[in-house]
């Protein structure tokens, strides 16, 4: 089985972000960049099938050099190889064309993205793949079994999970859950060493048009004074709640 792991690179949720530019660009000095949770959760499923079934496993990106470091992690974590597709991540719509493209020329079996990258939360691109490259898809997903061509799924929904039987080729968006939190890996200095002896494939991009563009950025607003209340003066908590807060 050929397993295609697709691996964002976002900044870490404990960095501090700022804009420049009038708010208009991202500003990424001094912030650190890892693999996108939802993506290491489906980079450690995929080890588990290349140990348990002798899948081969590549992991892909689209971007700058700036996002090797991310892509020699992931090969240190256990992938056997890498591609990184030469062109800016700005645009979902582009982003899966390009993607659609490496799975089409790979033919993969089986294509593991996470459900959503933590940087600007679009939730698309998965999906867009699956549209492009004519491959079922399931999102959300946090249970994966493969048997031959075909595959279990099970997904989180509203109130529950749902179970689902399906076949090869695969597309499927995990997140959490997809393996549990105490299984993810961190590279030892075996795996790092090995990392660098691994192949990364630089590929040139498809020449497309983005669909979208950032227009301008805005933190969230900061949090209001908080008044306290002791819990005798209920007479006082009701007063504020009616004339102030105006939520009763």
């Amino acid at each position: 089985m050929k397993i295609l792991v697709c691996i964002s690179h976002v900044p870490d949720t404990t960095s501090k972000i700022n804009f420049t530019d009038d708010n208009t660009k991202f500003d990424s000095n001094g912030v650190q960049y890892v693999i996108n949770p939802n993506d290491e959760f489906g980079l450690t499923r995929a080890m588990w099938f290349k140990e348990k079934q002798g899948a081969h496993v590549t992991v892909v990106n689209v971007g700058g050099p700036e996002t090797e470091p991310t892509l020699r992690k992931a090969l240190a974590i256990g992938a056997d190889s890498a591609i990184r597709v030469n062109v800016a991540a700005d645009d979902g719509f582009s982003v899966a064309k390009q993607l659609a493209k490496v799975v089409q020329d790979g033919g993969y079996d089986l294509i593991i993205a996470g459900r959503e990258s933590i940087d600007y939360n679009g939730g698309m691109v998965p999906g867009m793949i699956a549209g492009l490259t004519n491959s079922n898809f399931v999102n959300n997903c946090i249970g994966l079994e493969v048997d031959g061509t075909s595959a279990k799924v099970v997904r989180e929904i509203d109130g529950g999970k749902e179970k689902l039987s399906t076949t090869l080729p695969l597309i499927i968006g995990g997140q959490k859950g997809l393996v549990e939190e105490s299984d993810l890996r961190i590279p030892n200095m075996r795996g790092i060493m090995m990392a660098r002896q691994k192949p990364l494939t630089v590929l040139e991009p498809l020449n497309i048009d983005p669909e979208t563009a950032s227009v301008k950025f805005e933190k969230p607003a900061l949090k209001g004074a908080v008044t306290l209340v002791s819990p005798d003066n209920l007479d006082e908590l009701i007063s504020l709640l009616h004339n102030e807060a105006k939520v009763i």
